[in-house]
């Protein structure tokens, strides 16, 4: 079995990662700054461009906490860097997305729209009219969000209307059939 916890963490050119007073995390880089608390009990070392987690004993909630330190801290580096996205589609007649400055305005079929403006950190991005990107630096706000605005209608087995993530697979249910 691999231990996620022992990688190190790579830390790009362009990148800067500081650990303060209490294992509070800052990494800075081109596309913004991420702030976390990591647990006390990890220990966080930066050293010749990388990141570093160890665990001080063998306890079940150390070996826990060692893996989602370790992920937590990649998740950061790879936000400020690269970014993260989710795309959703809108399937079904009459569905459809606007957006006005930083609202954006959800026709879904009940009898009024559904507006929601974007979070602090997250940009949503329309193509044509049944198409949302969700983006941001932060993974956990990204995903947050994009599960928001898919709750507002999820996909449904029979017709497969709804809301859904580009990657989803909705598994179809047959209908009634008729009477013979």
């Amino acid at each position: 079995m691999s231990r996620i916890g022992k990688l190190p963490v790579e830390i790009p050119a362009g990148v800067e990662v500081t650990v303060g007073e209490g294992n509070l995390v800052t990494v800075k880089g081109p596309k913004g700054t991420l702030t976390r608390k990591m647990a006390d009990d990890m220990n966080i070392a930066v050293e010749a461009g990388q990141i570093v987690v160890t665990r001080p004993s063998d306890l079940k909630r150390h070996k826990s906490l060692h893996g989602l330190t370790r992920t937590l801290l990649n998740n950061m580096v790879i936000g400020v860097t690269k970014g993260y996205e989710k795309v959703l589609e809108i399937n079904g007649v009459g569905y459809r997305a606007a957006k006005s400055g930083k609202k954006l305005t959800l026709t879904l079929g009940y009898s009024h729209p559904v507006e929601m403006m974007d979070p602090e950190g997250i940009e949503t991005v329309l193509e044509g009219q049944n198409k949302i990107t969700v983006k941001g630096i932060d993974k956990e706000k990204v995903g947050q969000f994009a599960a928001e605005i898919r709750t507002k209608r999820p996909p449904e087995p029979y017709k497969g209307k709804g809301i859904k993530y580009a990657d989803e697979t909705i598994r179809r249910k047959v209908g009634k059939t008729g009477k013979k």
